[in-house]
């Protein structure tokens, strides 16, 4: 049956993911737990639940609102539903605000909301659980040296309070996993971009300001590198490793497409508002502290063990970025709402960039 919970099912990641398992095991009970949070949204689910009620429109849905750093509301759930498969996308994910705002928040959840999960795991049991975390743990790689990219034996040195909490929670795993056998596996992913990603993120946050005439922020010299995958072949490929990835096994995740922040800018502004001079719409700011110059992921072990390559790679790229453009330009009312919800945070955000009120003229 493929019975599932998903915890951070009403985020980015998570929703996208639980639609594909939705396509994909149809038969499948699915429950999603989120906090509804700032980045928690049901509205990306809201042909399976009433956003402002979360009750469900599909009899094998359900939807608990609920905190990972909530102990023993875990074990509760984990316990009364009996899962097949657990996987966890909640987290505090956005980089800015564990150094601006401050890493409470990233440890309750991405340290004590793992340990929650795995002590649930360890007392009620599971088939497999999947602890989805980020290339950031591995620190950063030097931009003059293509050839290295992050293995799964590159050793951990996670440079901000955000990946620090997500090594550690992958530590969690594996000591779990060689302690008491628990089906743990943990993946490592790139960054990712599509349809419904919260607006302080890069690709909506550009996306979005530059619908609005604004300038277009980049710290510091725009050089940092990142390898960009496509939300649905991120999803894809967790699926599989969820129902076949070996207990104890770690697995890099990426799209091969190496791309620095300066480069996706300038794409946007192209296809925003093309024929303007890309240039003349950024705006340099001071860079942020602790911010990695490069990461790039090899995933051959991926690729090997799952005959796994991404759809989306370096060459579709282009065209995927700008349908995605074009998603946010027919859904600023949605990120406009989101906005809102949290409009303190997301003003703080813009103070960061040093853009408060910059508009283009």
């Amino acid at each position: 049956m493929k019975n599932i919970i998903i915890f951070g099912g009403a985020g980015f990641i998570g929703s996208h993911f639980m639609r594909y398992w939705r396509a994909l095991y149809p038969e499948s009970e699915i429950i999603i737990y989120d906090a509804l949070t700032y980045s928690g949204d049901l509205t990306r689910l809201s042909d399976y639940f009433d956003p402002s009620t979360g009750e469900s429109k599909d009899s094998r849905v359900c939807f608990i609102r609920g905190d990972v750093a909530d102990r023993a509301h875990v074990e509760e759930i984990i316990a009364l539903k009996k899962p097949e498969y657990v996987i966890n996308f909640a987290a505090e994910t956005h980089v800015d605000r564990s150094i601006h705002v401050g890493a409470e928040e990233f440890i309750r959840s991405n340290v004590t909301g793992v340990f929650n999960i795995l002590e649930a795991v360890k007392k009620y049991g599971c088939t497999k659980y999947l602890q989805v975390s980020t290339d950031e743990v591995y620190g950063q790689l030097p931009l003059d040296k293509k050839e290295l990219k992050f293995t799964e034996q590159t050793q951990y040195q996670p440079n901000v309070p955000y990946s620090a909490t997500k090594a550690s929670g992958d530590l969690l795993c594996n000591a779990y996993y060689f302690t008491w056998g628990l089906p743990v596996v943990v993946t490592h992913c790139s960054n990712n971009y599509g349809e419904w990603q919260y607006p302080e993120k890069l690709i909506p946050y550009l996306t979005n300001r530059l619908l609005e005439n604004k300038s277009a922020p980049i710290y510091g010299d725009g050089e940092n590198v990142r390898d960009w995958i496509y939300v649905g072949d991120h999803v894809e490929v967790l699926a599989r490793v969820l129902v076949d990835g070996k207990p104890g096994e770690v697995y890099n995740i990426g799209a091969d497409n190496e791309l620095n922040n300066l480069t996706i800018v300038q794409m946007l502004i192209e296809q925003i508002v093309p024929g303007v001079d890309w240039k003349s719409k950024i705006e340099f700011v001071a860079d942020r502290p602790g911010h990695d110059r490069r990461y790039a992921i090899d995933a051959s072990k991926i690729e090997r063990d799952f005959g796994w390559h991404a759809r989306f790679g370096a060459s579709e790229f282009p065209a995927k970025l700008a349908e995605t453009v074009e998603w946010y330009r027919k859904n600023k009312d949605w990120s406009r709402a989101v906005s809102e919800k949290t409009g303190v945070v997301n003003a703080h955000i813009d103070l960061w960039h040093g853009v408060m009120g910059k508009d283009i003229k």
